[in-house]
Formats: structure tokens, sequence, C-alpha cells
């Protein structure tokens, strides 16, 4: 080997190692390198790669994403923005679907009011059905004798209600002209010191609206014409309905619970059957409390010698299925009556009575006899009259309040986390172990 040779091996072996080094610190301009690889800047990278355990000073460090969101843009947006937006397109999905249903039951209300009435009056004659079951009746035989006798009770009720009525109409006619008359001397005389001249533009005023809305008032009376047919159907549809209810009630019960998924079945069963109870507390309890009203009222009435007495009374016990308003306004009728009839005087005394009926219903009877049966505030009880008068009308002022009670059981029943209660007649198979 020659003295050349024998140089260049030593110089090899003495910058062989530094150079490798070199070599293994810049980055591979493939991309073929491992992540851990930096070095100095080539035409292919512009710049050293940091590592990704190295800290940059002076840089903001990366937002947290939470474990709710899906992206970066969504762990940038606030979380309480995030939240609000969250419950915002959930209530306007519930809304919809509120609207929807609100919209289908008004298109298809001739069959749902008749329903629900059928299934107050059968809440109201379940009872009775139970005590001729136990008496060894016929389910067939039991359910029509208690739906002939309680239409029996309901007609006789309407004939005395009505003949009274025909019977003192013209007594009060000619009482309700001395009314008006004691009425207009009142206005002169007492503290308005009304002028003939400003009653008759008054008595003008008030004609003239009669027959500038005469047109209107006729159009109304036709279209109830038109709607008898609907109200005669729906008649009929009230007692088929009441009569399927009672007498297979526990069988169309079942076969909609057995629609639901297994999981829901038995907690779908204990609610409702949780709810119909609660529905058969509030009807008697409405039917006593309604009776103790008639009966208070109507015997103040008879002792005032105001006509109309047991009609009035029966205007009374109707009134009083809309709780809170329906009694006061019936009664007001009966002070109506009583001025046109026996003057200022005894009128102010049946309004003390109806006020003092009021009280004791609001304070003794709704906490003693309604608590124990449903325990509903009194603003939810107004909310759900009034929205019930702004759906449905009358129809929806009597039944807002029971299904508010009934949607307050099952939704306590549902929520609740305890396991109903085995029924008796379940057949519980069990597996046997692997």
């Amino acid at each position: 080997m020659s003295r050349l040779e024998r140089v260049v091996g030593r110089l090899r072996r003495a910058f062989g190692p530094g150079r490798e080094s070199v070599r293994r610190g810049r980055p591979d301009p493939v991309g073929a390198g491992g992540p851990e690889e930096g070095g100095v800047a080539s035409p292919a990278s512009p710049g050293p790669v940091a590592p990704p355990s190295a800290v940059v000073a002076g840089a903001q460090p990366p937002a947290a994403v939470h474990a709710s969101t899906s992206s970066r843009d969504d762990a940038d947006v606030p979380h309480g923005l995030r939240i609000a937006a969250a419950w915002s397109w959930r209530l306007i999905v519930i809304g919809a679907v509120a609207w929807a249903l609100l919209r289908i039951v008004g298109t298809i209300r001739v069959v749902i009011i008749p329903l629900a009435v059928a299934l107050l009056l059968s809440a109201l004659l379940a009872p009775a059905v139970g005590w001729l079951l136990r008496a060894r009746f016929p389910r067939s035989l039991a359910t029509g004798v208690v739906l002939v006798g309680g239409l029996a009770a309901v007609v006789g009720t309407l004939t005395l209600v009505v003949s009274e009525f025909i019977k003192g109409v013209p007594e009060l006619s000619k009482n309700a002209s001395q009314g008006v008359r004691q009425i207009q001397d009142w206005l002169k005389t007492g503290p308005l010191h009304l002028s003939d001249n400003q009653l008759n533009r008054y008595i003008d005023e008030a004609q003239n609206w009669i027959n500038e809305n005469t047109n209107n008032l006729t159009s109304g009376a036709i279209a109830t014409a038109a709607t008898l047919a609907e109200v005669l159907t729906g008649m009929v549809l009230v007692l088929f309905a009441t009569f399927f209810f009672l007498r297979d009630g526990n069988s169309i019960w079942r076969f909609l619970v057995r629609l639901l998924p297994v999981a829901a079945r038995w907690k779908v069963d204990d609610a409702g059957r949780a709810s119909w109870e609660t529905l058969v507390a509030y009807v008697r309890a409405t039917v006593l409390v309604a009776f103790i009203d008639a009966v208070g009222i109507g015997i103040f009435l008879v002792i005032f010698d105001i006509p109309f007495a047991f009609p009035l009374a029966a205007l009374v016990f109707l009134g009083a299925f809309i709780p809170i308003v329906g009694a006061a306004l019936s009664g007001g009728v009966a002070v109506l009556v009583a001025l046109v009839d026996s003057g200022p005087v005894t009128a102010l005394i049946i309004l003390g009575v109806v006020i003092g009926v009021q009280q004791v219903e609001g304070h003794v009877l709704q906490p003693l006899i309604m608590g124990r049966a449903v325990a509903i505030h009194p603003l939810a009880v107004i909310i759900g009259i009034a929205g019930g008068v702004v759906l449905a009308g009358i129809t929806g002022a009597l039944v807002s309040v029971p299904l508010i009670a009934v949607l307050n059981t099952a939704v306590r029943r549902l929520a609740a986390r305890t396991v109903p209660d085995t029924p008796p007649d379940a057949v519980v198979v069990a597996a046997k172990a692997p």
C-alpha cells in the first residue's frame, strides 16, 4: 500500500463518524425519516422541524377538545353557547311535534272530543259496574244496566229542568220588565245622574249594534244547525265508546300495552293503571264537590223564593265540573235572576251566599276531597282551563284539568326508578344457568 492510500484511510477513520452524525441530523427529503428526526434546512425542508415534545416560547397552547365536541370548530365555540344551541334545536323539534299533534287533534276533534267525554263517563260509572260484577252480574249486563240507568238519570234531570224553566218564564219576563225600569230609575236618580237623552242614546247605540251584527248572528245560527249532525254523531259515539270502555277496558289496555317493546311494557302498564285510578278519584271528588255547591246555593234560592231554584242548582252542579271558575259563573246567573226577580238587596244576599260557598269549596272541600285525589297547583289549573277554552271551548275547559291530572300521575310514575310490582297473573320463566 502506498503512502497516499494510508493517509486517505486515516482521514476516513477520523472524519467518518462525524459525517455520519451530520447526515443523520438532516431531514429526509422524501419524508422517509421517523417523527423524531430533526436537522438543518434543506431545499426539501425549508426549516428545522421541532419534535412533538418541544415547547415553543410565546406560542398559544392548543384548545382543549371536550368529549362532547366532534371537531376543532366546536371546541372554539364557548361551552355555554353550545349548551344553549343544543337546547334550542331540541325545543324547536318538540314544538314542531306538539304543533303537528295539535293540528291532527283539531282535524279529528269530532272523534277526539267524544272519546274524551266517554273516558270521563267511564271513570264516573266504573265503580257502579264493579259493584254489579261483584254481585255476580255478567259483564255485558252490568255495563248495560249502569249505562241505561245513567242515561235515565240525565234525561230525567234535563226534563225536570226544562219543565221548570218553561213554567217560570212568564213570571220572570214580567219581573224582568220591572227590573229594567228599576235600573233605568236608578241610573237617573243614582250617582250617575244620567238624563233621558243619554239613556235614549245608549239604547239607540245598542239597537244599532244588534242590527249591524244580525248577519253574523244569523250565520252563527246556520253554522250551529249545520253542526247538528256532528253533535248527534258525537253523542252516539260517546254512548258506544262508554259501553265498550266499561265492558272491555282491561282488554283494550292490555292490547295497547302489547304493542310496545317488551322492556317498556311493565313501566307503561303501571303508569297507565295509576293514571286511571287518578282519573276515577278526580271524577268522584268533582261530583261530590259539585253536589255540595249545588245543594248549598239551592237551599238559599229556595229560602228567598227565587224562581228557577232547581234549574239554577242544576246549573251550579254542572258548572262545578270546571274547577275554580265554573261554579262562580253559574252562581253569577243565580245572582242576576235574583236581581231581576227580587231586587238588589236579595241579589246581594245571594251574591254573599255564592261567595261563601266558593270560599268553603276553595279552602275546605278542595284540599280535603280533591287534594287526596290529585295534587295540582291552582296556577296549573287556571292555565289548563284557559288553554282548553282557546283550543276546544267548553269541552276543552271540561277536559283540560283531568287531562293535566292524568299526565301528572303518568309522568311521575314513568320517571320513578322503582320497578313495578309483578302482576299476580304474570308467568315468570326462569332461564337455566349455563
